[in-house]
């Protein structure tokens, strides 16, 4: 009689609830903790919570090429448009794809909201242009700073440009005009900036690569000169603006990245091939040398271009026999030119994987038929985005209000086990929503706190379906402790379907939908799964426990399971006990 007593169990027993209870508790700790070593303790608010500009762009494609709307193009976009956002000094803006052809750029507020919007909103502007001098980056060592060949004026060292030459693939070297050097001279009107006669150098090249008698500089050149000197890269500002208002036939002055941190300042000639001459670019490994290289091919106008510029690089000295690659007023890549070329090249260096992706994909941009319109702009100012917050969390204290008002008043002692679910429902939803921000970019925006409400009611929900799960059971004429394990499987069956539904509206609507939608089903669809998690792990093993007190047990009336107040019938074992000396009095007798 004892063996079978003791291996048997209450269908959807849970024989050992504290293994759940320390589970979700360390998962609680753990999440905690690492949410305190982040230095991230808050959730990133959106613009419409924080204040700023929120910028919706649709991407274009040319008649004919609709596939050119893709994820690897998309991605690429992002890139250069958050390069352009950067460039304005701005710190923690967002540029994201939403959708399949959507991108959302989020800029917070004290940035210029015009500015942002022409940034953002134009097509890139790609070039290539001829190296005339380079030299660092960093401010200028002493007024008298002039752009010679003087160590101020040496080419810094970097992968991307000192490190880089481009070489033939295909192509063989050709005879080439002079034409090339001629536009570089005649637009400077002034020697390009080479060593001059204090240099040490005893080679004095010319952008045109032939001796030439050296033309007074007029105001236009000195001014390009005096702005090259006085140039600082490190300052965000003055790179933005080097390039500013520069036509392509037009020399110019740019800043690039040699390293991180590092940079370099450029005086370059005009334009001589356009983003739009390069059919395809992408990133490959040398068969021979095993290193990352980057393929580029032209199309037939820009390949004719392409000759003549590498025609005239090709026969200069360092720097000048460089080409930079400019995207939007900043060098790229730098890289020098060893043979004449056409149609296709291959740029070598100490590329990495991804850099050389990078370059790959900033290149291939320059072909891509996309542009983008700007579908929405939503300014949104500190105090009204203060307002909006402070007005979502009222409402969201409100319903948690009205909530728990209801379960005391119904349920009483059982409101204390759904009290402290919702708690740690709510503990958990807040330690990842701030944990998600840094990881993954989320941002509480308004629509995000109304799904946060509205899980509020989905959480409770599941409190009510086990609680009335287990008062059926009551009525019955069952104790407490095996109604609570025979509840849970139906109840459990009711809460998985409940909460799958919810999760799939919340998953379709996240794929679906453009914006700040998107916030509101993604919290929707988290706090969905957090409410499982918290039925199964913390609900039910403290429900199992309680059971054993007398409080809940012996049905006391406060405790929410007083079996008189349910209208509870005579205990089933009581009626089968009774039974039993009946059938057997007559055999007695």
């Amino acid at each position: 009689m004892a063996a079978p007593k003791k291996g048997r169990r209450p269908a959807g027993g849970q024989s050992r609830p504290g293994r759940a209870l320390a589970f979700i508790l360390i998962a609680m700790v753990a999440l905690t903790g690492g949410m305190f070593w982040s230095g991230h303790t808050t959730p990133r608010l959106g613009i419409d919570l924080a204040g700023g500009t929120s910028i919706t762009l649709k991407a274009k494609a040319e008649p004919g090429q609709e596939s050119a709307v893709n994820e690897t193009n998309m991605n690429t976009a992002v890139g250069i448009i958050e390069r352009r956002v950067n460039g304005l000094g701005v710190s923690e803006a967002e540029v994201q794809t939403q959708g399949r052809e959507n991108i959302i750029v989020n800029i917070p507020r004290g940035t210029n909201e015009k500015q942002a919007r022409e940034q953002v909103g134009t097509t890139a502007q790609l070039y290539f242009r001829p190296v005339l001098t380079v030299a660092d980056g960093g401010p200028p060592a002493a007024p008298s700073a002039t752009p010679s060949g003087s160590p101020s004026g040496t080419p810094s060292a970097k992968p991307s440009s000192t490190g880089a030459s481009v070489g033939e693939k295909s192509a063989t070297p050709t005879a080439t005009a002079t034409t090339q050097g001629r536009a570089v001279s005649e637009a400077l009107k002034a020697p390009s900036p080479t060593p001059t006669a204090s240099s040490s150098s005893s080679a004095k090249p010319k952008a045109t690569g032939t001796p030439q008698a050296t033309p007074t500089p007029d105001a236009a050149t000195a001014a390009l000169q005096q702005k090259f000197a006085t140039l600082n890269c490190l300052d965000p500002k003055q790179r933005a603006a080097a390039g500013e208002g520069v036509k392509p036939e037009q020399p110019t002055v740019a800043c690039g990245e040699d390293n991180p941190g590092v940079w370099a300042k450029y005086l370059l000639g005009p334009a001589e091939v356009e983003g739009r001459d390069v059919d395809d670019a992408s990133a490959g490994i040398d068969q021979q040398s095993g290193q990352w290289i980057v393929d580029m091919a032209f199309t037939d106008e820009g390949s004719k271009k392409f000759q003549s510029i590498t025609g005239k690089l090709s026969q200069q000295a360092d720097p000048q026999n460089r080409f930079a690659i400019v995207l939007d007023g900043e060098v790229v890549s730098a890289p020098s030119v060893r043979t004449t070329l056409s149609a296709n090249a291959q740029i070598s260096g100490n590329f990495t994987q991804q850099s050389a992706q990078d370059l790959g994909n900033i290149l291939s941009y320059g072909a891509l038929p996309l542009s983008f319109e700007t579908q929405s702009v939503d300014t949104v100012t500190a105090a009204l985005g203060s307002d909006q917050l402070e007005a979502g969390l009222i409402a969201g204290a409100i319903g948690l209000a009205l909530v728990v008002i209801y379960l005391v008043a119904y349920y009483r002692g059982l409101s204390m086990i759904a009290i402290l679910s919702l708690g740690v429902s709510a503990l958990l939803t807040y330690v990842l929503m701030a944990l998600l921000g840094p990881a993954i970019g989320f941002a509480l925006n308004l629509p995000a706190v109304c799904g946060a409400i509205v899980a509020i009611g989905i959480t409770a929900d599941s409190f009510i379906v086990y609680f009335e799960r287990i008062r059926d059971e009551l009525r019955e004429g069952r104790t407490l402790r095996p109604a609570v394990e025979r509840a849970w499987p139906r109840a459990r069956r009711t809460i998985l379907v409940s909460d799958f539904v919810s999760f799939l509206a919340a998953a379709v609507l996240f794929i679906v939908t453009v914006g700040k939608v998107k916030g509101f089903a993604f919290t929707l669809g988290l706090t969905t799964l957090l409410d499982i998690v918290v039925v199964f792990l913390f609900t039910k093993p403290v429900m199992t426990l309680l059971a054993r007190t007398k409080f809940f047990g012996n049905g006391h009336p406060w405790s929410g399971l007083d079996p008189k107040r349910l209208g509870a019938k005579p205990p089933l074992r009581r009626s089968r006990r009774a039974t039993a000396p009946a059938a057997a009095d007559p055999k007695e007798a």
